[in-house]
């Protein structure tokens, strides 16, 4: 199997709940927002079906978002059962902002480079408080371990509020690139 290459997303607007003149938000946009949003809320599946949501902070690096939390937490025992989940982050204006809704699963980071990059982008991003050592899978910190999970986007959308309200929604697609390649040569 080739390399995956993640391809950047199509955006398209809603017009049903988009004002007449809205564009589509660039994703360059949103990806900025993603990046500086200081709090998410998580949204997974419990076992019986129920959603389960709570805020926790997240981190934007290498085209996905990252967050983490205890093994025991509500959140992990949910992931482990379904990895399906949502963050969101915006604004309580309705006169101003970008609400943003991201979908994926999400995925254990286990590899000591990975989690050695996504510290340091949270430490950098919130401050030497969050600053955590990287031992067997996982963040250590003064409150304990914390698992790490990525989510990949497979989806996301962006409520834009103001003058001009939007409704956009982004589809991510990968390819094979070795596909790809062989293609492009045929």
């Amino acid at each position: 199997m080739g390399h995956l290459t993640r391809l950047a997303p199509t955006a398209v607007l809603d017009a049903r709940f988009s004002s007449p003149d809205a564009e589509p938000v660039p994703w360059a946009d949103a990806r900025t927002r993603l990046v500086d949003a200081p709090v998410f809320w998580l949204s997974t599946v419990r076992p019986d079906g129920r959603p389960h949501v709570t805020p926790l902070l997240a981190v934007w690096s290498e085209e996905a978002l990252y967050f983490c939390t205890g093994a025991t937490e509500r959140k992990a025992r949910n992931l482990a059962e379904n990895p399906h989940c949502v963050l969101t982050t915006g604004t309580n204006a309705l006169a101003e902002g970008l609400d943003l809704v991201v979908e994926g699963d999400a995925t254990r980071v286990r590899e000591t480079p990975e989690l050695s990059r996504v510290a340091l982008v949270y430490e950098f991003k919130y401050g030497p408080d969050w600053r955590f050592e990287v031992a067997d899978e996982a963040f250590h910190h003064v409150g304990g371990r914390a698992l790490v999970y990525r989510v990949d986007p497979v989806r996301a959308l962006g409520f834009g509020k103001g003058t001009r309200f939007s409704q956009t929604t982004w589809h991510f697609e990968t390819v094979d690139a070795a596909t790809e390649a062989d293609t492009a040569l045929s």
